[in-house]
């Protein structure tokens, strides 16, 4: 018998060396090459995280919880904030915000690059209502105003749903009075001669002479409207971009009416309350409490977060619930 002849025959009495085990069955569908394959993925990514941030298994007999060398951080989007080139000047951008995260991801990288680009010193604070009272855009700036420090000396009064397109639209410190960047010949949705709405600056010592805006405004709309009363009687000129002739392709707006439902719900006497000026309440009487404060950083974009509880004294407006 040749020796391929004997081969065959130990093969068939089950002689000769085992057959190497089965691991995977003959034929294997695509669902569980896939689901392995994102296992292996994610084994992959959670070891890389704990090594590199000091916690899990520590390899190479290293001891527990000594230092590590930390995970490499995002790259910066701007030079530093401190060049000289940048002007003394710096702005804090107060963003009302409430259950938007998506617009959120969009807006605060954009809006970092854009100002940097522009050289402009900024702090993004982005004011988190998370009572259960009515969306209040005009208490939150008051409270972002209050709560932004002392190291910004002009406002932004900043729409989350709305991005400027056109780099000549000027974000630096309005000296010579409120400057309304998103102007109604620019704006795509507001047209009228009255609109200070979407986007606004201020020096922190013109928003204290309007004492801030009223506190009376629950739910959509009209503490814009009752703003510019109160610029106007404090003496103040609104100004407006100029020689921008991308018309209302100037922004971006991010909102969809469809998924977003504004709350322009009128409650019992809010309909009459809404068209009326309020002479005593802004600054002077909002009432909050900071239910905490993160800086966190947004695909690379530094920001504030203040989670804020508003108050609201239901007596004097009733419509500040549904209830």
């Amino acid at each position: 018998m040749g020796p391929a002849r004997r081969r065959d025959a130990l093969r068939l009495r089950g002689g000769g060396s085992p057959p190497l085990p089965r691991l995977f069955p003959g034929r294997l569908s695509a669902f569980p090459l896939f689901l392995l394959a994102l296992l292996l993925g994610f084994a992959s990514l959670l070891w890389l995280q704990l090594s590199c941030s000091g916690e899990g298994p520590v390899a190479g007999g290293q001891v527990r919880g000594a230092p590590r060398q930390p995970c490499p951080p995002p790259a910066p989007l701007q030079p530093a904030q401190d060049e000289p080139s940048w002007g003394p000047h710096r702005l804090a951008l107060l963003v009302p915000f409430r259950e938007r995260f998506e617009e959120l991801l969009a807006f605060v990288p954009y809006m970092h690059r854009f100002l940097s680009k522009k050289k402009i010193r900024h702090h993004i604070f982005i004011l988190n209502q998370v009572d259960h009272f009515r969306f209040n855009r005009a208490s939150l700036i008051n409270v972002g105003f209050l709560e932004s420090g002392n190291d910004t000396d002009y406002i932004a009064m900043h729409d989350v749903d709305l991005l400027p397109l056109n780099e000549h639209l000027d974000y630096s410190f309005p000296e010579a009075g409120p400057f309304h960047v998103a102007s109604p010949e620019l704006h795509p949705l507001y047209h009228y001669k009255t609109y200070v709405g979407g986007i606004l600056l201020l020096t922190k010592q013109h928003y204290e002479l309007c004492n801030g805006m009223s506190n009376r405004f629950w739910g959509w709309g009209r503490e814009d409207d009752e703003f510019y009363r109160r610029i106007k009687g404090a003496g103040l000129q609104v100004r407006r971009p100029s020689g921008i002739t991308t018309g209302y392709e100037t922004f971006q707006h991010l909102h969809d009416p469809a998924w977003r439902k504004r709350d322009q719900k009128r409650i019992a006497a809010q309909k009459q309350e809404q068209f009326k000026v309020d002479r005593e309440g802004g600054l002077n009487n909002v009432r909050y409490r900071i239910e905490s404060r993160t800086d966190l950083s947004v695909a690379g974009a530094p920001c504030t977060v203040l989670n804020i509880l508003l108050d609201c004294d239901t007596n004097e407006t009733p419509w500040c619930t549904f209830g």
